[in-house]
C-alpha cells in the first residue's frame, strides 16, 4: 500500500464513518421519543423503517438515472452528506404530534444516505485495485461504527437532541472531508452518459447475480439485528432480573465491533478468496441467531458475549459483496451496480425490521431472532454457487 493510498483509506473511511451516525441517531434514542411522543412499538421500527424506505428509493433513483456512474462520486458523496446533515437536524423542531413529519424526514435521510455509501465504495474502488477487499471492509467497518456512533453518543448521558444534533455536525464534518482532503484514485472510473441500458446490463452480468443474492442473505439478518439488539438485551436483562443500564454502551460495541470483523474478513478475503469467507462470516452469525434463546434470560455477561461474537460475524462479510460487484462488473457500469445491489438489500430489511418485533409480540424476544438464520443459509448456497460459476476466476486474483 502505497502513502497515498494509505492517506485515502484514512480519509474515506474517516468520512464514511463520521457520516453513517446519521442512520441510528433517532433508533438509538427511541425509549426517549417513545415517552415524549407517546409512539408505540410499530411506531418506533418506524422510524428505523423509514430511512431503510429512503435508502432503497434513493438508491434505486442513482441505479435507474445513473447518476452513480454520470456525477463525480466525490460530488455525490458530499452533496448528499450535507442533505442528509441538514435534514436530519430538523428533527430538532419537532414536538408531541409531529410523528408523520419525524416519518418524513427519516426517509429523507435514509434517500440522503443512498448517495453517501455506494459513492464511498465506487471512492474506495478508484484508489485499490490490490488489496480491494481490505481497503472495502476497512470503508464497511467505519461504516459499522459510525452507525454504532448513535449509540455511544446516548451512553455518555447525552439527551436525545443531543444524539440528533451531534450525528448531523459529524455528517458535515464528513462532507468538508471527502471534498477538501481527497482527490480521485487512479484507477476512478470515467464519468458515463445517461443510459437505461446500463442496468440491464448489470442484471445480465452473472457475477452480479450471484454476488447480490449473497447479500440479500447478508441484509436479511443485518439490520434487524442491528435494530433490535437493544431491545432483546433490555428484555433479558428484565428476565434475569438485572438493570438495563449497561444496555446503550453494551450496544454500541456490539455493533460496533463488527468495524473488526469487517477488516479482518477482507483481509483474509483477499489471501483465500472471497466467497470462502463470505460463506464462513454467515455460518458463525447465523449460528450465533439461532443460539440467542439458549441466553435469554442468563447473564447479561453471558448475552453481550454471544452478541458480541453475532456483531463481530454479521457485517464482517459486508464488503466482500460489495468488492465482489466491483470485480464482476464492467467498469462503465460499477457505480450503477454497487446502487442497484445495495437499493435491493435495503429493501429487503423492510420485512425482517418489521417482522422481529412482531415475532417478539407474538412469541416473546427469546424466539425473535432465530428466523434471520434463513438469510445467512440462503447466502452461503449464493456463495457455493458463485465459487463454482467462471465468475469466480475474477475474484480476488482469481481465488475465488
Amino acid at each position: 500500500m502505497t502513502t497515498d493510498q494509505r492517506r485515502a483509506l484514512i480519509y474515506i473511511a474517516g468520512s464514511q464513518l463520521l457520516a453513517l451516525t446519521l442512520w441510528f441517531s433517532a433508533s438509538a434514542v427511541a425509549p426517549q421519543l417513545e415517552e415524549l411522543w407517546m409512539l408505540s412499538r410499530g411506531q418506533t421500527a418506524g422510524l428505523t423503517l423509514a430511512v431503510q424506505v429512503g435508502f432503497v428509493v434513493g438508491a434505486l433513483a442513482l441505479a435507474v438515472s445513473n447518476l452513480a456512474d454520470t456525477l463525480a462520486s466525490r460530488t455525490l458523496f458530499t452533496a448528499a452528506a450535507v442533505i442528509g446533515a441538514g435534514v436530519n437536524l430538523g428533527l430538532l423542531a419537532l414536538g408531541e404530534g409531529d410523528f408523520l413529519w419525524a416519518l418524513v424526514l427519516r426517509f429523507l435521510t435514509g434517500a440522503a444516505l443512498a448517495g453517501v455509501y455506494p459513492a464511498g465504495l465506487k471512492v474506495m474502488a478508484g484508489w485499490f485495485r490490490e488489496g480491494r477487499g481490505l481497503a472495502l471492509g476497512v470503508l464497511v467497518g467505519a461504516l459499522t461504527v459510525g452507525s454504532a456512533g448513535p449509540h455511544l453518543i446516548r451512553g455518555l448521558g447525552f439527551e436525545w437532541r443531543g444524539v440528533v444534533g451531534g450525528a448531523s455536525l459529524l455528517a458535515l464534518i464528513s462532507a468538508l472531508l471527502m471534498w477538501t482532503r481527497l482527490e480521485d484514485g487512479p484507477y476512478e472510473t470515467a464519468r458515463q452518459r445517461f443510459s437505461f441500458k446500463q442496468v440491464g446490463a448489470v442484471v445480465g452480468n452473472r457475477g452480479f447475480r450471484l454476488s447480490t443474492y449473497g447479500y440479500l442473505g447478508h441484509m436479511w439478518e443485518l439490520y434487524a439485528m442491528w435494530t433490535w439488539t437493544a431491545a432483546f438485551l433490555a428484555a433479558a436483562a428484565e428476565e434475569a432480573g438485572r438493570s438495563d443500564g449497561f444496555v446503550p454502551t453494551a450496544t454500541f460495541f456490539i455493533i460496533a465491533v463488527g468495524g473488526l470483523g469487517a477488516w479482518s474478513f477482507g483481509r483474509w478475503a483477499d489471501r483465500y478468496g472471497r466467497t470462502r469467507l463470505a460463506g464462513l462470516s454467515m455460518l458463525i452469525s447465523g449460528l450465533a441467531g439461532l443460539a440467542t434463546p439458549l441466553v435469554y434470560g442468563r447473564s447479561p455477561v453471558i448475552v453481550v458475549a454471544l452478541f458480541l461474537v453475532w456483531g463481530y460475524a454479521v457485517v464482517a462479510d459486508s464488503a466482500q459483496f460489495s468488492t465482489m460487484v466491483t470485480e464482476t462488473s464492467d467498469h462503465e457500469t460499477r457505480g450503477t451496480a454497487l446502487a442497484l445491489q445495495t437499493a435491493l438489500g435495503f429493501l429487503l430489511t423492510l420485512v425482517t425490521i418489521r417482522g422481529v418485533p412482531l415475532l417478539a409480540d407474538a412469541w416473546g424476544w427469546q424466539w425473535a431472532f432465530p428466523i434471520l438464520a434463513v438469510g445467512p443459509a440462503a447466502g452461503i448456497a449464493a456463495m457455493v454457487a458463485l465459487k463454482r460459476s467462471p465468475a469466480s476466476a475474477a475474484l480476488a486474483g482469481g481465488k475465488g
